[in-house]
Formats: C-alpha cells, structure tokens, sequence
C-alpha cells in the first residue's frame, strides 16, 4: 500500500506540473487526468485508472481540490458516478475507447432512462420495444424521471429485446444518444419550481449495435451495475462526509440561531437525527471498508434507503424550526449535486424540504429498498400479491 501510494502522490506530482488546475480549462486539465489514470483510480490501466484500491482515489481528490481543480458538478454527476463504472465494467473496448475519457472530461454528460409511466421502480417490467436491424436496433417508449436529460449527449437505456423470455432476461443495455432522430426530451415541472426532471419519447430511434453495453439479454446484469453504483452515491457511500456536514449542519444552523427561544423538545429531536445521520456515516464507512477488502455487502442499500428517510426528516425539523419563516426562502436554483447534501446559502430550507421528497424515490424506491434488504439480505419471504378472483387469498408473488 505504501508502493501504492508513492506512486499515485507521483503521478499527482506530475500532472500538476504539467497543468495548472487553476488556470487550464476543465476539458484539458481532465483528459490529462484520466491518461495518466487519475480519473478512476481503481479502473483498469489504459482506461482511466491504475488498477488500485479506490479508497486512494480520495488522495487524489483532495491534492487536486487543494490545487485549485473544478469540481464534479450536475453536468458530470451521472457520467463519473453510474455511466462510467458501467461502461467499463461492461462495455466492448471500442465503446471504453470512444467514451469513458470523453466522460470524465464531462464533454459527453448523461443522463438515466430505466423508469417507465407503466412499470415505476419494477425495473424488470419495462415495456420499451428494442428490435434488431442488421447492425442497428430499432428503439420505441417512453421513458419517465429522467434527471438532466435535457441536457445529456448520452442515455443509460434499458430496452426489451425478447418479449418472450422471463422479464429479468430479455432486457438490454445502450449508450443511447439523446440526439439521434426520434428522440424527444419533455421537462416536467417540480413543486420546487425547477425543471430537474424529464419525460422522454423514443419513436422508431435507430441505435448501432456498437452503443450496446453487455451482450444481449444481459441488460438486467449490467443495470445492476448501475444501480449499484447510484445507490450508494446517493447514500454517500462514495465516500463519508465529515461529521456534521449535509443537511444536518443547515439543522443546527437555525437551533443555534434560535438561542433562548429553543426548546427541549427541539433539541432532543436535533439530537436524534444528529445521531442517525452520524450512524449512517459509520454505515458508510464500513461499506467502504467492505469494498475495499473484496466483499461488498448490503450497505448500498442500507445507506440509501437511511440517507432517503433521515434526509426528510431533517428538512422537516428545519422547516419546524423556523415557524411562519419557513414558508418562505430564496429563490435558489439547485444542482443536481445538492441531493447529496447542503451546498446552498442559508435560509434556502425551504427549497431542500420541497426537494428532498424525491431522496424516497430516485435511485430506487425505499419500499424497493426494503423489498432487496428483506428479502435478499435477510431471507425473509416474498412480497405477495392479492389474487384478483379470490381477493382474500394472498398468494406469493412469482
């Protein structure tokens, strides 16, 4: 680990002396980053990384920040934490050769399109149509959910290829590209007043078997990737946050500008969600230690779900705190990136309330979350369902 280590503080060395952060544009600055394998330091040699631990990813983050280097913002977010695991885990060298740099440089963002208007968080019950064509695929839906496609170059699309196989296993993956013909992006307007999410038609769009991502009828396998990677992003598994920081550090904010006039009631509330927020850290540190040593557990899960529900519940306390005053607030524009925590000025909870109804929904519903954690994890039996010509029977759900 000591050898590790040398080496990335080297190679840090070097870019650094190449490039100014501070002073290079993004592009440049990254595509340099990612050749000398500091993109992904855990990918493989040749394709962003270095083939090492990724808990060393953290050195070279912090030496670059220190240096004066632009950070991930909404634009990347998709790209660097879903698209980029996913392509290279399971994409054909020519597909890693034309877009995991161009990803990392941020000059091809994406954007995620597994949701449907008939199937929500089944996954497997998808219903867009994809059809061989020679050397093309021949793509027709509607898609639902879909942060920032609107402005991405490339979607995570997920299709069925064989309407006649089990549904878990006639599903594909593709590199959509969002400007291709027949592809139309319709915003959906949010009680919080932004445009974040999207709905988006897919009329007869031809994709080259060459975007496809995994073999054919192997989408179920690769978006697990996926979902793997924006679950524990979401809940901060990428890396645990400082003590304190988040959305829980906006709730101390106004208990302590209350003075006086808090009460005990609200500081034992405080105190409770300043715990479970520090619970779920630890939580995420020994996922991270997991991963680390090979043997990643359910702690995705875990964290996300736990991110999900103590999220709202600190926003609610914040909303709570400040009475009448927290009907009202700036009129902030958020990032994509303030899901996963407070980066606005002060006075912007009510925003982050509004907002934070969604941590239960994206990446994975928390039922859903229960569903993995119940019955993958702690073999408790199947969800059911209510046979609908004997509603009194439950039978287990195939």
């Amino acid at each position: 680990m000591a050898d590790d280590t040398s080496r990335v503080e080297a190679l840090i060395d070097q870019l650094l002396s190449e490039i100014d952060p501070a002073t290079a544009g993004v592009e440049e600055f990254r595509a340099r980053q990612f050749d000398l394998g500091l993109a992904w330091i855990s990918f493989p040699e040749g394709e962003g990384g270095l083939g090492l631990p990724p808990n060393l990813q953290r050195i070279v983050d912090r030496r670059l920040s220190e240096a004066g280097a632009t950070p991930m913002g909404a634009k990347e977010f998709f790209g660097l934490t879903m698209a980029g695991p996913t392509v290279v885990t399971h994409g054909s060298p020519e597909l890693k050769a034309r877009l995991l740099s161009r990803t990392f440089t941020g000059e091809v963002p994406w954007c995620q399109l597994f949701s449907e208007p008939g199937s929500g968080s089944d996954l497997a019950g998808l219903s867009a149509r994809a059809v061989r064509d020679g050397d093309e695929w021949v793509i027709t839906g509607q898609k639902v959910w879909n942060t920032l496609a609107h402005i991405a170059d490339r979607g995570m699309l997920v299709a069925r290829t064989d309407p006649d196989a089990p549904k878990h296993k006639g599903l594909t993956y593709f590199a959509l590209d969002m400007h291709a013909p027949g592809v139309e992006v319709r915003p959906l307007r949010q009680m919080t007043g932004e445009a974040e999410f999207n709905e988006v038609y897919l009329t007869e769009v031809r994709v080259p078997d060459s975007d496809r991502i995994g073999d054919v009828g192997e989408g179920w396998r690769v978006a697990m990737t996926t979902l793997s990677n924006e679950r524990t992003t979401i809940g901060g598994g990428g890396g645990a946050p400082p003590r304190g920081s988040g959305s829980i550090a906006e709730a101390v904010r106004l208990y302590q500008a209350k003075g006086d006039q808090a009460t005990a009631v609200e500081r034992d509330r405080l105190m409770t969600l300043w715990v479970e927020m520090e619970a779920l850290r630890l939580t995420n540190l020994r996922a991270s230690a997991n991963r680390k040593a090979g043997n990643p557990g359910p702690e995705g899960s875990i964290a996300k779900l736990m991110f999900a529900e103590v999220n709202k519940r600190v926003f609610e306390f914040c909303i709570d705190l400040q009475g009448v005053d927290g009907l009202i607030g700036y009129d902030y524009t958020m990032r994509r990136s303030d899901v996963l925590g407070l980066t606005g000025p002060p006075g912007t909870s009510r925003k982050f309330f509004l907002r934070s109804r969604a941590n239960s929904i994206e990446g994975g519903t928390s039922e859903i979350q229960r569903n993995i954690l119940g019955e993958r994890i702690l073999g408790l039996p199947g969800d059911v369902r209510v046979d609908k010509d004997l509603p009194w029977v439950q039978v287990p759900r195939s």
